[in-house]
């Protein structure tokens, strides 16, 4: 039962802080295994205040989604991705499965300010407190998605059409011969982190900006996508 299992894992049921209680931070989760480690990771980061949004992909075994949709029903805050993705590593599902939760976090009531992404393979390092203090000490306002001009041994995840493919039952992306057109708008291709912290103004921009857009279209057939499209759209001008 939801009370049986709040209770025995101490998840924490009211803000710690008045300064936690007034700054809201969201968080977009993706799994596809290891429903204990999920567990940790989600008790450790929880708190009442802040939402977060889980993304299942879509390829993993019946019951562990049934594991977490009935974690999941233990929360007012917590929630599944309204659209789901079958993952393929480096691929443009990967960031396909962030940008549905984002749509869902822009739409929810909860009034966050930063967004946090996360692999089920992930811990904290902080508690939410030194998090929050750390966003408005130094980053207030601002995103946090390092990278650099795109070196030149990655080029070819930008510059070549790839393609998804199946072996063994196991998808993968592979180079095909075709060159990719330049990026729209005559965009810097900039090169990164895919795990950000990023303000809500930023996400509703990536959300609705008809550069991000075409960018996004555009990155359809490149590699790990998600280690470009950030990072690209944080260095644009404004």
């Amino acid at each position: 039962s939801c009370s049986t299992f709040l209770k025995t894992l101490h998840f924490i049921t009211s803000p710690l802080s008045d300064e936690e209680g007034n700054f809201s931070l969201a968080y977009i989760i993706t799994i596809h295994k290891e429903l204990e480690m999920f567990v940790k990771l989600l008790r450790a980061i929880y708190m009442p205040q802040n939402i977060y949004c889980i993304h299942i992909d879509e390829k993993s075994p019946r019951d562990y989604k049934t594991a977490v949709q009935n974690i999941v029903n233990c929360f007012e805050n917590i929630f599944i991705s309204s659209k789901r993705e079958h993952v393929v590593y480096a691929g443009f599902s990967r960031l396909q499965a962030d940008i549905n939760c984002m749509r869902d976090l822009v739409n929810s009531k909860v009034q966050w300010n930063y967004v946090i992404n996360l692999c089920g393979q992930d811990f904290p390092l902080k508690t939410n407190k030194e998090i929050i203090q750390y966003m408005k000490s130094k980053w207030n306002g601002k995103n946090i998605t390092p990278g650099i001009v795109q070196p030149l041994h990655m080029k070819h995840r930008t510059q070549l059409s790839y393609r998804e493919y199946v072996h063994s039952g196991v998808p993968y992306l592979y180079p095909g011969k075709t060159m990719k057109a330049k990026p729209p708008h005559n965009l810097t291709i900039y090169f990164g982190s895919a795990y950000y912290v990023l303000t809500k103004e930023f996400v509703e921009f990536t959300l609705t900006d008809a550069r991000a857009k075409d960018l996004l279209e555009w990155s359809r057939d490149t590699y790990s996508p998600d280690e470009h499209y950030w990072v690209t759209l944080n260095r644009l001008p404004g």
